[in-house]
């Protein structure tokens, strides 16, 4: 693909991967993507996934005519995008690597301390004259890790964003859903934590003329693309509310619980509540309920009491979340226990950490399964929630 007239992509996609970073399914695959910059010296921005190297090496190979490349630029070393260095440097021996002195060090980790001999150690300010083109780097540490850096082609006003503006998926394959619901969960799962320095990114990506960015993971993005997609990326690393609705997580041993939670979802449609996801904890993807908890500003924890604690699933859960700085939202509990109702005391404590979380007035107990009582309850909560 043409990214522009000099700019080539020559990433790849997987369709065989099952778990992305050994947890988050990919139903339609992923994209590595890697580029070519061609001038009067061509660099090569990135590797991709250690499986595809022969199929990468191909098309950087086509992309340059058979030409080998001046630079390897290496804006981040996880090994989706790192993993190809040492074979590249064997293919290319004259080629030189050109990354931050902390990507240096960990590329001598991965593929031990006489890797890359010819070298160039960049930091933020420093550019890569390439002819026509000149790279600009720019520092964006722990977008996701600490040694990132993005760079930027005046010449055609493309920024290489790294795993920023990412998605999950593979590039040939039409998403139903659009750039959102992936880059979301993408986001939230893998970003989630770093807000602020994401904050600190898009504040200094702000002050280029930028037409095109080109993320290390799904599409290419242009025009009106690229203003939503940082309206997106404001909002999530804000920590603000994107949608109104109410995201419901439950889990339930021998379906009580599960029984409250979709009654609640019920009754919080019958108000008017434009929204209610809801999800079982032991069987819906997990990451997709850490995007619905981030996407809408009230979230529902039901829950049964289970060795005093909370089903380990629920408090998996909310680990999830507070180690992503979940903040700014309503929370609220439903718990169940036959004898000794504890879950939703548990619960609260887990986000004791936690910055700006409202607690819902109303707690929904159930003793082993729904009465009178405890539908007042819910009926309470619904109201509260609406």
């Amino acid at each position: 693909m043409q990214v522009t007239d000099d700019i080539v992509y020559v990433g790849v996609n997987d369709h065989d991967i099952d778990l992305f970073e050994g947890q988050y399914v990919v139903p339609r695959g992923m994209a590595y993507n890697s580029y070519v910059v061609k001038d009067a010296k061509t660099a090569v921005m990135d590797t991709v996934d250690a499986r595809f190297f022969d199929e990468w090496r191909s098309n950087v190979e086509t992309a340059l005519g058979g030409r080998a490349p001046d630079y390897l630029v290496v804006h981040h070393m996880e090994p989706d995008h790192s993993a190809c260095i040492a074979r590249a440097l064997e293919a290319w021996p004259a080629v030189v690597v050109v990354s931050s002195a902390q990507a240096f060090k960990f590329m001598e980790q991965f593929f031990g301390a006489g890797i890359a001999p010819n070298r160039t150690v960049v930091k933020e300010g420093d550019a890569l004259d390439l002819g026509r083109h000149k790279l600009a780097f720019v520092a964006a540490p722990m977008v996701h890790w600490p040694e990132v850096m993005v760079s930027y082609d005046s010449a055609d006003k493309v920024l290489f964003s790294a795993d920023g503006f990412g998605k999950f998926g593979a590039n040939d394959v039409e998403d139903p859903e659009g750039w959102d619901c992936e880059a979301r969960r993408y986001y939230f799962g893998i970003v989630g934590k770093y807000g602020a320095q994401t904050q600190a990114l898009l504040k200094k990506a702000a002050a280029l003329d930028i037409e095109t960015v080109c993320p290390l993971h799904g599409p290419v993005l242009r025009g009106e693309e690229i203003a939503h997609a940082v309206k997106q990326y404001s909002t999530w690393s804000s920590y603000g509310v994107e949608s109104p609705g109410v995201c419901i997580a439950y889990t339930s041993v021998y379906g009580h619980t599960k029984e409250a939670a979709l009654l609640l979802k019920e009754k919080l449609l019958e108000k008017g509540c434009p929204k209610v996801a809801i999800a079982d904890l032991a069987r819906d993807d997990m990451p997709e309920t850490v995007e619905d908890a981030f996407r809408y500003g009230k979230l529902v924890l039901a829950t049964t009491t289970y060795n005093m604690d909370v089903f380990p699933f629920m408090r998996t859960f909310i680990e999830h979340l507070t180690e992503r700085n979940y903040q700014s939202r309503t929370v609220a509990f439903i718990e169940n226990g036959t004898w000794a109702p504890a879950a939703a005391r548990v619960m609260k404590s887990l986000f004791e950490k936690s910055k700006d979380i409202t607690f819902a007035g109303t707690t929904v107990t159930i003793r082993s399964a729904l009465d009178a009582s405890s539908r007042a309850q819910i009926d309470a909560l619904a109201a509260e929630l609406a």
